[in-house]
């Protein structure tokens, strides 16, 4: 009786995902043209601040030093303890543990955050703090997810408050 109920709840669940995933489609928006504005979003964002002098990456990430680090090198592999901040490209604040005490601890370059959140933190020294804007593609992706539409650049403030060396 158990398998079966919750066998029927299981269906239910998948056909009520599969009726959400085809009703949030908008078959009126391409990918083109939602990729092109993230571009003219990012280019808008960059030339209004203009006396930020962002350094485009190889990735498409753009990253900054507010304050270069006097600390070792983040590699691969070490553990950063961090504060931050991850903003849409408005400034407004999607989630920061800025104004804490728990800094965020994070694997260099293991693939367990947001990729250009590890690929800026390789660029700072311990002591550093910087302004990344990350496109989508180095953020929560083309596809986003429940709470980031598709095609969604984002700013970090990272503050690298700590190293612990591989």
């Amino acid at each position: 009786m158990t398998k079966y109920i919750s066998l029927k709840y299981f269906i239910m669940f998948s056909v009520l995902i599969a009726l959400i995933s085809l009703v949030s489609c908008d078959p009126g928006i391409k990918t083109d043209d939602l990729e092109a504005k993230e571009k003219q979003d990012i280019s808008n964002f960059l030339a209004s601040n203009d006396t930020i002098d962002f350094v485009k990456k190889s990735s498409g990430l753009y990253y900054f030093d507010l304050v270069t680090g006097t600390g070792a090198r983040a590699e691969t592999h070490d553990t950063a303890y961090v504060f931050y901040a991850l903003q849409y490209l408005t400034t407004q604040i999607f989630e920061t543990n800025f104004g804490t005490t728990d800094t965020l601890k994070v694997f260099v370059n293991e693939g367990k955050t947001l990729p250009g959140f590890d690929e800026g933190i390789t660029y700072m020294n311990e002591g550093g703090k910087s302004i990344i804007i990350a496109p989508s593609n180095l953020a929560f992706g083309t596809q986003g997810n429940l709470y980031v539409s598709p095609f969604t650049p984002f700013i970090f403030q990272i503050y690298l408050v700590k190293l612990k060396k591989h």
